[in-house]
């Protein structure tokens, strides 16, 4: 494994204990990198099956973290020390396992101890034994006291629940405890190999129970996640992963045969490659993306689908090249957001996520969509969208753009999913099966 595991020194032979690996991961949130970026890296050399509960115990964690993060510091005489941050993690994982994992409470803390020596932190085995004892002996109590807490109850940060409270006043609690929950495996299906109800047929031949969602005409749901290689016509092209919010943006973009398409902040290419899969043949997509090393998951994506689009690197707040020389009928505007309706697939975003950080990230919106468009033509549409759940990120910001200009008017999106917002309209977390995305679509005077 790579040192970029918190720093934490867990390397070669050490890394086969999958409880060790997730400490790891874990205590590099402190480094302000993702879950997803640091599994990048840090997941090298583990065997699929230890990476797999790897991968369930650090998402496990994450959502549920300001529970477990309470009862260690009830649990703790004192916190420890900043570099032994993967120590800290340690028993949030052994904390984890012994309230919401199906691991005999004897393995569970016999490994999470060994674990501690894998990190090369023999010194801590006896502390974190200590800790996961006392919580088996005072559970309940320690469960009782630490749920007085709405942060603690709710399972997010005081300042994001406050946020949702004051923009959802009607579904803030419903769509809190959904995004607490694990998420479904949506999937879409590719419609210009195979309808949906033949895939679900073929689903349901090889044993695996899926439905159709309602709301997206590709989308459907199954009813146990599992590996993408157990797919039947994955690898072939037939079905890829995707969410069904996210889903919507190519039936929302509804590109005609000829269109010029930008994608910008394309990465990783799901919706790409959906717009291309809908949209009827000799369209002409270009997909930019600021990230030279998130580029290859959209050439990646593209490739499995036998499917081609002009990839480049670009700037979309400055755009420069030849894509930025051209003029579009259709942009689809996938903006950088504070992912706060996506927490379901990604609870590390409850961790990172600040409140300092949504101004900067309202800014960086404001300056994209005043860059990208003068590239769209008279009477083009532009699709903007977010998987946010603020309005400041989502109908404000356009709500000021709109107002700002005089080349600009909102096309009302007519749809029975999601709730209107004037403009845009936004699905919320676990209705209709979706997470939560918010669009608006833009018609250029």
């Amino acid at each position: 494994m790579r040192a970029s595991c918190g720093g934490c020194g867990l390397s070669g032979s050490r890394s086969s204990n999958p409880r060790a690996v997730a400490a790891a991961l874990l205590g590099g949130l402190n480094t302000n990198r993702s879950l997803a970026v640091l599994m990048d890296d840090g997941l090298e050399g583990v065997s699929p099956r230890d990476a797999a509960l790897v991968k369930e115990i650090c998402f496990g964690v994450a959502r549920w973290w300001n529970q477990l993060d309470a009862l260690a510091q009830r649990l703790m005489k004192r916190p420890v020390r900043a570099k032994d941050n993967d120590i800290r993690a340690l028993i949030l994982v052994g904390l984890y396992q012994l309230q919401h994992m199906r691991v005999a409470p004897h393995a569970a803390l016999a490994e999470t101890v060994e674990a501690s020596r894998a990190l090369k932190k023999p010194w801590a085995a006896g502390l974190v034994n200590a800790v996961l004892r006392r919580f088996q002996r005072e559970r309940e109590a320690l469960l009782a006291a630490v749920t007085t807490d709405p942060s603690v109850r709710y399972l997010y940060p005081d300042w994001l629940l406050e946020r949702l409270r004051s923009a959802w006043p009607k579904h803030w609690e419903r769509l809190v405890l959904a995004s607490s929950e694990h998420p479904p495996m949506s999937l879409r299906v590719n419609l210009t190999r195979l309808s949906r109800a033949d895939y679900l047929q073929r689903l349901a031949g090889e044993g695996i129970a899926a439905r159709a969602m309602p709301m997206v005409a590709s989308g459907l749901v199954l009813e146990t996640p599992r590996p993408v290689e157990e797919l039947p016509g994955f690898a072939e092209g037939q079905v890829s992963v995707q969410d069904g919010g996210a889903q919507l943006a190519a039936g929302l973009l509804a590109p005609q045969r000829g269109a010029r398409i930008l994608d910008a902040c394309a990465a990783p290419g799901g919706k790409t490659c959906h717009l291309l899969e809908a949209a009827p043949q000799g369209i002409e997509l270009t997909a930019i993306d600021i990230d030279s090393r998130r580029l290859g998951r959209i050439r990646e994506n593209l490739s499995r689908l036998g499917i081609s689009a002009e990839v480049a690197e670009g700037d979309a707040r400055s755009p420069r090249g030849n894509w930025a020389e051209r003029r579009y009928d259709r942009i689809l505007l996938d903006v950088p957001c504070s992912a706060t309706g996506i927490i379901r697939r990604h609870p590390d975003v409850k961790i990172l996520r600040k409140p300092e950080q949504i101004p900067q990230l309202v800014e960086t919106q404001r300056q994209i969509l005043h860059a990208i468009w003068p590239l769209l033509r008279p009477g083009g549409l532009l699709l903007y969208a977010t998987c946010s759940l603020l309005p400041e990120e989502n109908q404000l910001q356009m709500r000021r753009f709109v107002e700002g200009r005089v080349d600009v008017r909102e096309r009302v999106i007519e749809a029975t999913w999601g709730q209107p917002c004037h403009p845009g309209r936004q699905t919320l977390p676990g209705e209709q099966e979706m997470d939560g995305f918010y669009y608006a679509l833009l018609e250029k005077l």
